[in-house]
C-alpha cells in the first residue's frame, strides 16, 4: 500500500502567531472534505513571535503537520523552497499562511488539476487588499515584465497546486536569488489558472513594503535577465550615433567658418554627460559581476534548525 500522501500543503510561516492554528484547522476540514491522505508543511522562517512554538506544539499532537524550523530569515521565497524539499505528496499546495490564500478554494484547484493539467495556478481577480498595494503590484509587475522578458500575472502569485514532478524541476534549480512564481513559469509543463475567492488579510500586516518587494523585482530581474545590459548597450549605440551626427555637423560647419572658437558650455555637457553614461553602464556591470560573484560561492539558499524540527 502506497503510504505517501496524496497532497502535500507548503506554507511559509512569519508572524501569524494569531491565526496558524486557524490555518490548519481549514486545511484539515477541507482536505478530509476531499478525502484524500495529506501532510501540512509549516515552514517557521525566524518568525519573531511565537509562531514556531505554536507548530512545534502541533506537530507533536498530529504526525500529518510537519514543522520546518529555519536557522535565521532568509525570506518568504526560500523558505518555500525549504517546504518543498520536504514535500512527498503526489500533489504540492504551496500557499500562504495570512489566510488570504483560502484553503476551501485547494478543492477547486485539485480538482482542475485532475482533468490533466500539472500546474493549476489561483488568479486573484478581486484582490481584498488596499487599492495602494493593487496599484504598486501591477506597476511592479509592468516593470518587471518589461525588464526581465516575461509576462507575469499580477493576480496570481504562490498560490496553486502542483504535481510532484514540476516541484522536483523546480528544486533542481541552483539560482542564488529566489522567486518561486518565475520558476513555477520557467519549468513549463502544462499550466493553467482558475479564478478564486480572495480573502481578507485576518492579522498583521504584510511583510513586504514596497522597498522590500522593489529590491526583490531588482534582483530578480539582474539573476534572471540580461536585458538590462542590452537596453544599456542599445542606449550606447544610439548616444555613439548621435554623436557622431554632431562631430559631422560640427566639422562642416568649422570648413564653412560658421564656428571658430569651440564653446565651454557644450565642451562641459559633453563631458559631464559621457561620463555619467560610462560610470551607470560600468554599475550596472558591476551588480551583474557582484551577483554572479554570489552565485559561484554556492551558498545555501536557506538552513533548517534539525534540533528545533519536529516531524
Amino acid at each position: 500500500m502506497n503510504s505517501y500522501p496524496k497532497i502535500s500543503i507548503v506554507s511559509p510561516v512569519y508572524k501569524a502567531e494569531a491565526i496558524i492554528e486557524q490555518l490548519v484547522l481549514e486545511l484539515q476540514t477541507t482536505l478530509g472534505n476531499l478525502g484524500v491522505t495529506y501532510e501540512i508543511i509549516l515552514v517557521n522562517d525566524a518568525s519573531p513571535d511565537n509562531s514556531g512554538k505554536i507548530i512545534q506544539e502541533m506537530s507533536k499532537k498530529d504526525p500529518k503537520i510537519i514543522g520546518v524550523q529555519l536557522s535565521r530569515n532568509f525570506g518568504q521565497h526560500p523558505a518555500i523552497l525549504a517546504g518543498l524539499s520536504k514535500a512527498i505528496g503526489e500533489w504540492v499546495v504551496v500557499m500562504d499562511c495570512d489566510l488570504q490564500d483560502q484553503p476551501k478554494e485547494i478543492a477547486k484547484l485539485y480538482k482542475k488539476a485532475l482533468e490533466g493539467f500539472d500546474v493549476v495556478l489561483a488568479k486573484r481577480t478581486e484582490r481584498k487588499d488596499s487599492f495602494l498595494k493593487k496599484m504598486t503590484s501591477k506597476v511592479f509587475y509592468k516593470v518587471f515584465n518589461f525588464l526581465a522578458g516575461v509576462q507575469m500575472n499580477s493576480e496570481i502569485a504562490n498560490f496553486g497546486i502542483y504535481k510532484k514532478k514540476v516541484i522536483d524541476s523546480i528544486l533542481l534549480m541552483g539560482d542564488s536569488i529566489i522567486f518561486f512564481p518565475l520558476f513555477v513559469k520557467w519549468v513549463g509543463f502544462k499550466q493553467t489558472a482558475i479564478e478564486i475567492k480572495h480573502s481578507e488579510r485576518n492579522a498583521g500586516t504584510s511583510s513586504y513594503s514596497f522597498l522590500k518587494l522593489l529590491q526583490l523585482g531588482f534582483n530578480t530581474i539582474i539573476s534572471f535577465s540580461d536585458k538590462p545590459l542590452k537596453l544599456f548597450l542599445n542606449f550606447g549605440i544610439a548616444i555613439s550615433l548621435l554623436s557622431f551626427v554632431g562631430v559631422i555637423v560640427v566639422f562642416i560647419k568649422t570648413i564653412f567658418g560658421e564656428i571658430e572658437v569651440m564653446g565651454y558650455s557644450s565642451i562641459f555637457i559633453s563631458i559631464c554627460l559621457f561620463s555619467g553614461i560610462i560610470i551607470t553602464i560600468l554599475g550596472v556591470i558591476g551588480i551583474y559581476l557582484g551577483k554572479l560573484f554570489d552565485q559561484v560561492k554556492n551558498r545555501p539558499t536557506y538552513i533548517i534548525n534539525y534540533n528545533e524540527e519536529n516531524q
